[in-house]
């Protein structure tokens, strides 16, 4: 016999635990499935940066509205999600700077905190840093980090005290239709009837897509990071960076630790299931030559560990938030790298439009699965260029 919901949420990262947490509230009962286990895809191998720096509006929105979740997460979710303030500096070249402030005062008009500061005030919040590469960067002193797992976990776990349903090592096979509308899904462990089906699938949500008859244009992209130790003189934390001049960013961890990842040369296409989770042969290579471009002490450093995870990745780099193919198919995919930031924000658009009608939190139509079609990319009006935003 079918088990049956509200809605069926594909995918138990942190964008169908966000969407599950989110429809609780508005009194549905969601079933998220997971063919792994919880945050077994891109969140649990995410770096979990928490900025609002983009050079397109909308992102910037999301992650703002993302924001205030991150930073009152006990009072508005309950449990951990690990938020830590070291605030965040975007670094570029100076043939960006115009474009940098513009984005700052986007930024601004949106009431993020976000400033334009000198290359000597870097240097006054992270001593340590080299300096004489760049003459701007952007500042935003409430960012920082999270845990990606542990939010994760914390939604499920207040989504499921609500009602939602989590089912693992449930792959799914077959998107289950009457006429033009979807039914529910057939899966490795039976089947389950809803009215609604979330495409929330990660690197897997083009498959995912197929079984709905859509052809989405996302492939895998794989992205390796590390954790290097920092000497003990170079102090007890830094800020949180994006360097675009050194195609990388980092960020600090517990334990002394410095998380380092590359924007460049990261392997398009992939099997996830194949390629497993070894990070490219040179890329500790690459990773300390760069971090030590931007802070010269850690060539005193050592190696932690290194990893590697896999995510959606759209033409535009921007990701998809549309119904699309039959009735009450969703989608909420293709974030390629940058999705954990925005995802309270996102699942709260995405319960407002399946239980409304509409999304009201943020205006997400720019994200519709149409644009491709139509030839048309998402692009920021000062944009840096095509690097890892």
């Amino acid at each position: 016999m079918a088990e049956t919901a509200d809605v069926l949420i594909i995918g138990a990262g942190i964008h169908g635990a966000s969407l599950a947490f989110h429809l609780t509230r508005r009194g549905l009962r969601p079933t998220v499935l997971e063919r792994r286990f919880l945050a077994a895809g891109a969140t649990g191998r995410s770096s979990g940066l928490v900025r609002m720096h983009y050079d397109l509006e909308p992102e910037s929105a999301l992650a703002w509205a993302s924001y205030q979740i991150f930073a009152n997460w006990a009072d508005l979710v309950g449990g951990e999600c690990g938020f830590t303030r070291t605030g965040f500096l975007q670094i570029v070249a100076p043939e960006h700077d115009e474009h940098l402030r513009a984005n700052v005062a986007m930024h601004q008009r949106l009431g993020i905190p976000s400033l334009v500061i000198s290359a000597d005030d870097v240097r006054r919040l992270a001593p340590a840093f080299h300096i004489g590469d760049f003459d701007l960067a952007a500042f935003e002193p409430e960012s920082g980090y999270a845990d990606p797992t542990g939010s994760t976990a914390a939604l499920l776990t207040a989504a499921r005290g609500a009602g939602a349903q989590l089912v693992q090592e449930a792959q799914v096979t077959g998107i289950l239709r009457q006429g033009d509308r979807v039914q529910g899904v057939e899966t490795s462990r039976g089947l389950y009837h809803a009215p609604v089906v979330v495409n929330a699938a990660g690197a897997w949500a083009a498959a995912v897509g197929r079984l709905a008859g859509l052809d989405l244009p996302i492939t895998t992209w794989k992205h390796d990071t590390a954790f290097l130790r920092r000497p003990s003189d170079l102090g007890r934390s830094h800020p949180t960076v994006i360097d675009f001049i050194n195609l990388m960013y980092f960020r600090p961890e517990t334990g002394g630790l410095t998380l380092v990842g590359l924007e460049d040369d990261n392997p398009l296409g992939l099997d996830p299931d194949q390629a497993g989770e070894q990070p490219q042969p040179d890329f500790v290579d690459r990773a300390v030559d760069r971090i030590c471009r931007r802070i010269p002490g850690m060539d005193r450093g050592s190696l932690q560990s290194a990893h590697a995870g896999y995510d959606g990745l759209t033409p535009d780099q921007r990701a998809i938030l549309d119904q699309a193919g039959p009735q009450g198919f969703f989608l909420i995919c293709g974030f390629s790298g940058t999705g954990f930031k925005l995802a309270p924000a996102v699942g709260a658009c995405m319960a407002e439009w399946i239980v409304d009608g509409a999304p009201r939190t943020v205006d997400i139509s720019p994200f519709t699965f149409k644009r491709f079609g139509e030839g048309r990319r998402l692009t920021g009006e000062h944009a840096y260029g095509e690097i890892w935003r």
